[in-house]
């Protein structure tokens, strides 16, 4: 028999969780909660700040709503607020619009900057082209001798080039457009270089006042300067120059003298190369066509 007075022995194990009702779970909901508050505040914010036209079209919106997206209008949010926005455009003063009043934003663009600019840049190329022709003529002995007759400047039309009689070595045969060898490999020179540049250019035949004294009637000093300006031109592209860069060729005779005090003087016999920059391109274009406007290059903002 078992002895009544001896206790049973009871062994208490406690199972230890970690974290328990302390875990991480709490974080998330004070998170949402502190994120709900806040996007709670910040509604009444806006309500508070909101014009009384502007809750109204709130209102309307959500007792209506397809209406208001399709025809807008009165009462629809339209009227003015300090919360600034509607359509595309964000300085616009009011609220929502009808999507058939939505304007394509527009751009700015300040003309005469960017002329000047584009005018910099050009005189920049040309001058850069004056420096390069003057390197090949100091370089090349063939046209080291006629430096004094290739006379280079930067005019309001462009870069000038001129090739200038000198008493005992002219550039053409006497009274003819037949041009000299050397006058040949000058202007062949010439030509090569002119194709780096995209400028076009305007091409002048020059004579002196000495009356042309040979020849069928009708023919004198105008038909002979153009006579030459042409034959000039053919040699141009003979020496690798691409002739759509021509624009004009012309005949001046004796009209624009390089020495007025003596308009004998062998300098006046010339042929004068312009490239001419953008502005002369346009006035001469202008001139052709009879228009009182420059023609609009594809892809700029006046043509888009």
């Amino acid at each position: 028999m078992s002895d009544n007075s001896q206790q049973p022995i009871v062994v208490k194990r406690i199972k230890k969780v970690a974290g328990g009702s302390h875990g991480g779970a709490w974080k998330i909901a004070y998170a949402d909660f502190v994120t709900a508050m806040m996007a709670f505040f910040l509604l009444m914010w806006l309500l508070g700040n909101a014009s009384k036209g502007d809750l109204k079209g709130v209102a309307e919106y959500f007792q209506t709503p397809l209406k208001v997206a399709l025809q807008g209008g009165a009462d629809s949010g339209d009227s003015s607020s300090i919360l600034r926005g509607g359509g595309q455009d964000l300085t616009r003063t009011n609220g929502q619009v009808k999507r058939g009043d939505i304007e394509a934003p527009k751009r700015t663009i300040n003309l005469q900057a960017l002329t000047q600019e584009e005018e910099k840049l050009e005189a920049e190329r040309l001058s850069g082209l004056k420096g390069r022709i003057e390197q090949m003529i100091d370089s090349n002995v063939n046209l080291r001798q006629f430096k004094n007759q290739l006379l280079i400047d930067i005019t309001d039309e462009g870069l000038r080039i001129q090739i200038v009689d000198e008493k005992n070595r002219p550039m053409f045969d006497s009274s003819s457009a037949e041009l000299k060898p050397y006058t040949r490999e000058i202007l062949h020179q010439i030509g090569r270089a002119l194709n780096g540049v995209e400028n076009k250019i305007s091409l002048s035949g020059h004579t002196d006042a000495t009356p042309y004294a040979g020849g069928d009637k009708g023919w004198g000093n105008w038909e002979l300067s153009a006579a030459r300006a042409n034959a000039s031109r053919r040699e141009l592209i003979a020496g690798g120059m691409d002739e759509d860069k021509v624009m004009r060729v012309v005949g001046l005779a004796s009209a624009v003298p390089f020495d007025k005090n003596d308009p004998f003087s062998a300098i006046n016999r010339r042929i004068s190369i312009i490239v001419m920059n953008k502005k002369t391109e346009d006035a001469i274009w202008r001139e052709g066509k009879g228009q009182s406007q420059p023609p609009v290059a594809a892809g700029t903002p006046a043509a888009r």
